[in-house]
Order: C-alpha cells, then sequence, then structure tokens
C-alpha cells in the first residue's frame, strides 16, 4: 500500500478518534474545569492516533460493532496521554515539548499535569467499563484487565522505570529489548488484541495478532530511538537527542544506526507474515508496520 494511502488512512482515524474524544470529555463549568481543560489539553492535540487505529482495524477483522470499538480506541488513547503527560514531568524527563506543542506542566503547572494524568488514567477505565463499550459484562471485564496489565508495573509503567534505572546502569540488547517491551509494546499489544478480544476471535486469531504486535512493538521503538538520534524537534514535535544526553543505552547506541535501521524493517517484514492467517482482510495493519519504519515523525 502506498505510503500517502496509510497516511490517509490514519488521518481518517485520527479525525474520528478526536470526535469520540471530545464527546467523552466535555468541557466543565465548575472549579474542576481547569483540570479538565488540562485533561483535553492533553488528548486533543494534534497526533497519529496510532494506538486506536490498530484498536479499529483489529476489531474489523471481528465484525466488531464501530462504536464499541471507537470506544475502547477512545480509551487507549486517554491511557496513552496520561503516560506522556506523567513521562514529559521535571521528575521524569522534563520535556517542555510535546506533539509540537508546550507540555501540559509548562502550559498549566505541575500540580494540575499530575491530576489531568490520574484523571485520564481513570476515565479509560471508565470507558471500558461502561455498557456502551460492549453490550456482554464479562467482555468488559476482559477488556479492563487485559489494559490494566498492560499499564502496570508488568507493562508500562514497569518499563518506564527500568527507563529511569537505565540512565544510571549499562543495558545490554536483551535489556534494552525487555524495556521496550514493556514500556511502549504491551500497550500497543492491548491495542491489536482488542477487538480479538470484542469479537470473541478463536485463539489462532489472537495469536498471530499477538505476535505482530510484539514485533510491531519492537519496529516502532526502534523507529523512535532513530528519530531521537536523527531528527529534529521541528519535525517530531518533542525535543530529540535526549537519550544521548542522559547517557541511556538505546538501540542505536548499542547497534548504530544502520543496523538498527535495518533491524527494524526486519521486524516489520516479520510482523507482516504473522497476518497471512488473516488474508487479505489485514492489509491496513501490514501497511501500519511499513509506516512506522519509514516515519519521520
Amino acid at each position: 500500500m502506498p505510503p500517502r494511502l496509510i497516511e490517509a488512512a490514519l488521518a481518517e482515524t485520527a479525525a474520528t478518534v478526536d470526535q469520540a474524544l471530545d464527546r467523552l470529555l466535555p468541557t466543565a463549568a465548575g472549579p474542576e474545569r481547569r483540570v479538565v481543560e488540562a485533561m483535553r489539553y492533553a488528548v486533543l492535540g494534534p497526533g497519529k492516533r496510532l494506538r486506536p487505529f490498530l484498536v479499529l482495524t483489529g476489531a474489523r477483522l471481528f465484525n466488531v460493532a464501530e462504536e464499541g470499538a471507537l470506544r475502547v480506541a477512545a480509551a487507549v488513547e486517554m491511557l496513552h496521554c496520561y503516560s506522556l503527560v506523567h513521562d514529559d514531568l521535571p521528575a521524569m524527563d522534563d520535556s517542555e515539548l510535546r506533539r509540537g506543542r508546550p507540555t501540559v506542566h509548562r502550559k498549566y503547572d505541575e500540580a494540575t499535569a499530575i491530576l489531568a494524568g490520574d484523571a485520564l488514567l481513570t476515565l479509560a477505565f471508565e470507558v471500558l467499563a461502561a455498557p456502551d463499550t460492549h453490550s456482554e459484562p464479562q467482555v468488559r471485564c476482559d477488556l479492563v484487565v487485559a489494559l490494566a496489565r498492560a499499564a502496570g508495573a508488568a507493562g508500562m509503567v514497569g518499563g518506564q522505570m527500568i527507563d529511569l534505572e537505565a540512565e544510571h546502569a549499562a543495558l545490554d540488547i536483551g535489556a534494552i529489548t525487555r524495556l521496550q517491551r514493556l514500556k511502549t509494546g504491551e500497550i500497543i499489544a492491548f491495542a491489536c488484541a482488542a477487538g480479538a478480544i470484542m469479537g470473541h476471535a478463536p485463539e489462532p486469531a489472537r495469536q498471530a495478532l499477538h505476535a505482530f504486535a510484539h514485533d510491531l512493538g519492537l519496529a516502532f521503538q526502534i523507529a523512535d530511538d532513530l528519530l531521537d538520534a536523527e531528527g529534529s524537534a521541528a519535525a517530531t514535535g518533542k525535543p530529540v537527542g535526549r537519550d544521548k544526553a542522559a547517557g541511556k543505552a538505546t538501540f542505536v547506541s548499542i547497534l548504530g544506526a544502520d543496523r538498527a535501521r535495518a533491524q527494524a524493517e526486519m521486524l516489520a517484514r516479520q510482523a507482516m507474515q504473522h497476518l497471512d492467517f488473516f488474508e487479505d482482510k489485514a492489509d491496513l495493519l501490514r501497511a501500519v508496520a511499513g509506516f512506522v519504519v519509514s516515519r519521520r515523525h
């Protein structure tokens, strides 16, 4: 699929998800108005909406109702944005720029940013647990459990902890791979699997999507490391060169840019092969794998 077509599909999905986020996060008029404004600022800014795209595209493989899948897609983006808000705080990466705009703690203040992140995290699970997301309570419970595992100490939060420790410890390629599988890969894996959960997919289909997500997540992170090493803040919308300045081991610092790029491309091809189970129904997911390693922002 030509890059322009996958970019158009991503843009169309982003617009649809933004509308859903706007509905799920209405403005407030009371004393809590400031934190709601910060939440909306965090989630409604420009972004690729890759994780929601994976949710919606995966859900179509199993004929899941669009409105329910859209709510899950919005929940995943809320959780992702919460992680970005907290990741940017002075106690973490101390970033001033995110998606080409001031970070939430720079736009508002640190306390408001912490509360906005907390509120986005809890709202994500409220959305998943609501009857409008799926008619079956067990499916809603399964979604909540799966996202909680992906986001907690055995997933994204655990990976972030290892990432902080990496500033003071030398990590080898195996440790870096595990770090990124937890920090980035587990949420991507949930996004790929959510449609299968909602659509009662058979085990072979779930395994194929899990394998796809595993390779896609690593390819995505290697591409991110390359952008941090070679990109510009103007193109990426966030500070670059921070990993090197902090002395962190990354795929690029260990493998070198050329080998890291080759590894990302190999992982993308491997990810596509896992989708053979779905034949041509998964062409959009295959295109995403190619987009992830060729993106410039």
